[in-house]
């Protein structure tokens, strides 16, 4: 882990304020520790600016909390939400992800109706099965997700 810590996967502002444990298992530790040399590492290197982890490691009282979903890679350590300075910086990452190709799934997060200018990227990656390869994006203010191509974004 090159650019990345632990810590930054456990960190949650939730988990502060309402006082809740957050600690990782030794199986969601492998799962950040591959999901970093993986996508995240490779990404920061291409990237050549720090990229900051909003949300990474999710015990399963912080994740109901935030309303994370049952199944989210978040509970495993298989997911992180990642952003940097701007939207356009945001859409840049999630793009150079899905250029370089490893990656179960990015999610272009809270774009606006007519554009892909996400408020952050939540990207996960599979240690152990098939990673799908699936690109989304979800508008602000919708619940539902819309399936992205690489020609949307323009690759």
């Amino acid at each position: 882990m090159k650019h990345f810590t632990i810590s930054e996967f456990i960190k949650s502002d939730t988990a502060i304020s309402k006082k809740i444990w957050n600690g990782a298992t030794r199986e969601a530790e492998d799962n950040i520790i591959a999901l970093v040399a993986a996508v995240l590492d490779p990404v920061r290197e291409k990237y050549g600016k720090p990229i900051r982890v909003s949300s990474g490691y999710r015990s399963s009282a912080v994740n109901k909390n935030v309303g994370g979903s049952m199944t989210s890679q978040h509970l495993h350590g298989e997911a992180a939400d990642i952003c940097v300075d701007n939207a356009k910086g945001n859409f840049e990452l999630g793009k150079l992800i899905v250029k370089l190709g490893n990656y179960d799934q990015v999610i272009f997060e809270d774009v606006g109706k007519n554009d892909l200018l996400p408020k952050w990227i939540h990207v996960s990656w599979k240690r152990q099965g098939i990673n799908r390869k699936q690109i989304y994006k979800k508008v602000k203010g919708s619940t539902n997700y819309s399936c992205l191509t690489e020609k949307d974004l323009g690759l």
